[in-house]
Parts: C-alpha cells; structure tokens; sequence
C-alpha cells in the first residue's frame, strides 16, 4: 500500500481552523489544537444560542406589551385573550414596536380589546 503524505492536506485544515479562530484570546488563537477545541466549544454556542435569541425576543416583547397594558389599567393576558376575541391578528412584536414607539395607536389597540371583553 502506498504511503499518503498529508503535508498540503494539514495545512489547509489548520488554515481554516486558525483563521476561523481569529479574535480568540492568546493561545485559543495561535495554537492549532487550542483553536480547534476552543472553535468546537464556539460552534456549539452559536448553534444553541441561534434558538435562544428567539425566546429572549419573544420574552422582551412580552414585558414590553405588559407594561404598556399596564399604563392602560388592563393586564398582559386579559389584553392576548381580548385580541383574540376582537380578531385583531397583530404578532408580538408588531404590539411592542407599537407600545414602545406609538402609544397612541397601542391605546387604540387596547380600546378595541376592552370592548371585545
């Protein structure tokens, strides 16, 4: 069997993995098998916290609605139930935008889900 020289094929895979280690600190950088360790453990926080974003979001939005409902003398989950009894289809993060940047038009919103109660 012919032996295989893996020179070319080495550095290559350590190329990629130290450019994609660029910013790591000290060794985690320099050191191929620290940056790759660290590279793994990196991926892996990204990959989870891709998912994670998503329910920081939706819980940011939540509060930001429940304060603004609040302001309107009506409670977070009495203000989801109306909305869906007014058949207002408007997401949570229309509603926050709305009660952060448009109090007006959130007590619109509010006015029309109080009278569907």
């Amino acid at each position: 069997m012919a032996r295989v020289k893996t020179g070319v094929v080495r550095r290559r895979r350590h190329k990629k993995v130290l450019k994609l280690a660029r910013g790591f600190y000290s060794g985690r950088r320099k050191h191929f098998r620290k940056a790759k360790e660290q590279l793994e453990r990196s991926l892996v926080y990204a990959y989870r916290d891709r998912r994670r974003k998503k329910r920081d979001f939706r819980r940011l939005w939540i509060v930001r609605i429940n304060a603004a409902c609040r302001l309107n003398d009506l409670s977070y989950s009495r203000f989801i139930n109306g909305l869906k009894k007014a058949g207002i289809e408007l997401d949570r993060k229309i509603l926050a935008d709305l009660a952060m940047n448009d109090a007006a038009a959130f007590s619109k919103i509010v006015e029309a889900v109080k009278k569907a109660l």
